[in-house]
């Protein structure tokens, strides 16, 4: 491989792992925005009130903009319950049309809509970077056409995800969109590391693997499926104590966790069983790994995160739930995510160089 496309793969793995951080900080600040009661600040989409740059006062708006923007929001719901029933969805699609939530149209607040409108706008950044990271991506199809396809596809699937996003804003943030938009922010993520780890591959040599057994991978492939599972709970848990929080009227907030139910309960349990299957693969790769390899250094920001992630959720569990902690736990648990994902690409190599070597 000459100098010119080592350049080349080099300059696509700085642009690709530059879209994963931006990515990432996209998933913090949609926390940020969760925390702070901001995601309708916003009612439609992709416009803020109507306009590229949002209002600073309420004095901008019509003074029926609440009823002017429900009803925007319900012909786009309509439209929706259609997708959804022509899809087999009908469940959804009842859940969609008969939920009198949506129907709740908030007041303007000009700190929520500028919160909202700065996500909105990393969003937006977020798809440029991915446009340049497929510029950048077609400059290798010489030497790995699947690389400038996934790439491709990851644009696809961000805009997915901006529709997405817009089908959130019009069901007033029904709580399975918000999962199910979470949901495809990790796999945006896992699809650009995947598509970096590729690159990394081109110019990667045995002699930088090694012999590792195959049950570090298995291991990691059962934390990544119980993560997601504790993602999943997270998101219930958050379900409940919404409905908490507005039954106190947003007051009392040392008492949301106690009144949250069992859900929280397997929530804080689920955490413990993560922990320790962790723990014994950490156990398994300090055996088995170089220690100045990079699955041992990934292996031990694992561990650290999960630490953090569970020192996270307790401080909210004994904290009142500040808001400052719940963007952060988001972030260390999405975190988890992707460096499980680059443990077992890593792993995957060094498996496939002892089968090779057999």
């Amino acid at each position: 491989m000459n100098l010119n496309t080592k350049n080349k793969i080099n300059s696509f793995r700085r642009t690709s792992l530059i879209t994963v951080i931006a990515v990432y900080f996209l998933i913090l600040v949609g926390g940020i925005v969760r925390s702070t009661g901001s995601g309708m600040g916003c009612p439609d989409w992709p416009k803020c009130f109507g306009s590229v740059i949002p209002p600073t006062s309420v004095d901008q708006l019509p003074k029926n903009y609440q009823e002017i923007y429900l009803e925007k929001r319900l012909a786009k719901n309509e439209r929706f319950v259609a997708t959804l029933e022509k899809l087999g969805f009908e469940k959804a699609a009842y859940q969609v049309a008969n939920d009198k939530s949506i129907l709740v149209e908030e007041e303007f607040n000009a700190t929520k809509t500028w919160i909202e409108y700065i996500n909105r706008l990393i969003g937006v950044l977020i798809g440029f970077l991915i446009i340049f990271t497929v510029w950048k991506s077609f400059r290798l199809w010489s030497v790995d056409k699947w690389i400038p396809i996934l790439s491709i596809a990851s644009l696809v699937l961000v805009l997915f995800q901006g529709w997405i996003g817009s089908l959130v804003v019009s069901t007033n943030l029904l709580t399975w969109m918000i999962t199910f938009h979470m949901i495809l922010a990790l796999l945006l993520v896992g699809l650009l590391l995947y598509i970096n780890h590729r690159a990394v591959d081109l110019i990667r040599t045995k002699a930088d693997l090694f012999q590792v057994p195959s049950k570090l991978r298995w291991i990691l492939i059962l934390g990544i499926i119980l993560m997601f599972a504790q993602v999943i709970l997270g998101t219930q848990v958050r379900e409940q104590i919404d409905q908490v929080a507005a039954s106190l009227g947003n007051m009392l907030r040392e008492e949301w966790i106690g009144r949250s139910g069992m859900v929280f309960l397997i929530h804080r349990s689920f955490s413990l069983v993560l922990l320790g299957v962790h723990l014994l693969y950490f156990f398994w790769a300090f055996k088995y790994t170089l220690r100045e390899s990079q699955v041992n250094i990934w292996s031990q920001v694992l561990i650290l995160l999960i630490l953090l992630e569970i020192a996270s959720g307790i401080g909210m569990a004994y904290f009142g739930i500040p808001a400052f902690l719940q963007p952060i736990h988001l972030l260390l648990g999405s975190l988890i995510v992707g460096v499980q994902f680059i443990l077992i690409l890593q792993l995957r190599d060094h498996v496939q160089l002892k089968l090779n070597t057999n």
